[in-house]
């Protein structure tokens, strides 16, 4: 896949995760849990920080200035994957749709818009969004290739090594 398809798959996962936002932001109120299933619900609320609330206490200049940065990184990152690899490429457009979408709130509300809960009636995970989910399927993904990849290269490597040790008997 080309680079220009990568872009428009980056694009539309931002579109999701932005469009899934508005929709929430329109129609669920603040705080107020809306269940769908016995232990997922909608609940509306903000990150002020990144990951979990983590460094709330920035201001926004930095924390938009951080996931410039990380964005940039992820590129870097990217660029250099084979274009045989789609996990990884695939994993790579999860990670900076998710990261572009959480930066898209940032700029516009000066926080995060959350709104998925998984919970049980005595725990429950941080509150998440779309972007989250594509940051941690896409990260998920470019560990399995990564871990894939070396093992297919261990196995080429045991080839050899066996076809060698054949030829020297």
């Amino acid at each position: 896949m080309n680079a220009l398809r990568w872009a428009l798959l980056v694009l539309l996962l931002v579109g999701f995760d932005q469009g899934s936002k508005w929709l929430v932001e329109n129609n669920l109120p603040f705080q107020q849990a809306v269940d769908l299933l016995p232990m997922l619900a909608f609940f509306r609320t903000y990150n002020e920080g990144i990951a979990f609330s983590f460094l709330s206490s920035l201001n926004d200049t930095v924390l938009v200035a951080f996931t410039v940065l990380v964005i940039g990184f992820i590129i870097w990152l990217w660029r250099g994957v084979d274009s045989g690899r789609w996990l990884s490429s695939i994993g790579y457009a999860l990670v900076l749709g998710g990261a572009i979408g959480n930066l898209v709130d940032r700029l516009l509300l000066g926080k995060v818009v959350d709104f998925i809960l998984f919970h049980t009636t005595n725990w429950s995970f941080a509150v998440f969004n779309l972007a989250d989910s594509f940051i941690t399927v896409g990260a998920a993904a470019i560990i399995l290739d990564e871990i894939l990849t070396a093992r297919k290269g261990s196995s080429v490597n045991q080839q050899k090594d066996r076809q060698k040790e054949t030829e020297n008997e």
